[in-house]
């Protein structure tokens, strides 16, 4: 069965950008739930309990139809999460460098013209959601906790979750705020190996 990962960090590591409170509920509560809703579907799933939640949201449809849903929602929760904490390092922000810093001047002319972009369609999410860079550096928007992997896309290079549980501790209603504190967090040397 699932469990909840171990963050590389301590809770009050990415102070002054995300409090320790806001951490750790996003990540011992919001997360855990998650893992916890999931585990309890799988019960129902014997023959699944042995993949891994990748394999499992990427094949849906192996999924029993009463249970594709919840597997969706949960499975995709715990995904989404999971590597969402990847991209995060109090050693994080900056500008990226070597291959990953030209392909973006290539794509995007220029490294603020990108994090303008990405930026505005952050907060261009309506409602829940999330904002993912695929490995060609496009940038696509999943609804709720659906994953880039149940839609047949490759697995994110960097991603931002801009449901409200994210944010509301420390920014209330304020997304704009939240999304300025993550570009400080991002752990660009991480993502530079995964290219």
């Amino acid at each position: 069965m699932f469990k909840l990962p171990k963050l590389d960090y301590e809770y009050d590591s990415l102070v002054p950008y995300f409090s320790k409170e806001m951490l750790e509920v996003h990540h011992s509560k919001h997360h855990q739930a998650y893992v916890d809703k999931l585990n309890a579907v799988m019960e129902s799933l014997p023959s699944l309990q042995t993949k891994s939640i990748e394999d499992i949201i990427t094949n849906l449809n192996d999924v029993p139809e009463e249970f594709r849903v919840a597997v969706k929602n949960f499975g995709g929760g715990h995904y989404n999460h999971s590597i969402f904490w990847k991209f995060l390092s109090p050693n994080g922000g900056g500008e990226p460098s070597g291959k990953l810093a030209e392909a973006i001047v290539n794509k995007y002319g220029s490294f603020q013209a990108f994090k303008e972009e990405f930026t505005k369609k952050a907060l261009g999410v309506f409602g829940s959601g999330w904002l993912w860079l695929q490995p060609d550096l496009s940038i696509v928007m999943t609804a709720n906790q659906d994953s880039l992997l149940s839609q047949g896309l490759p697995a994110a290079i960097l991603g931002v979750d801009v449901w409200e549980h994210a944010y509301y501790i420390d920014y209330k209603y304020n997304r704009a705020e939240y999304i300025e504190a993550w570009w400080h967090l991002i752990n660009w040397s991480q993502i530079e190996k995964t290219l």
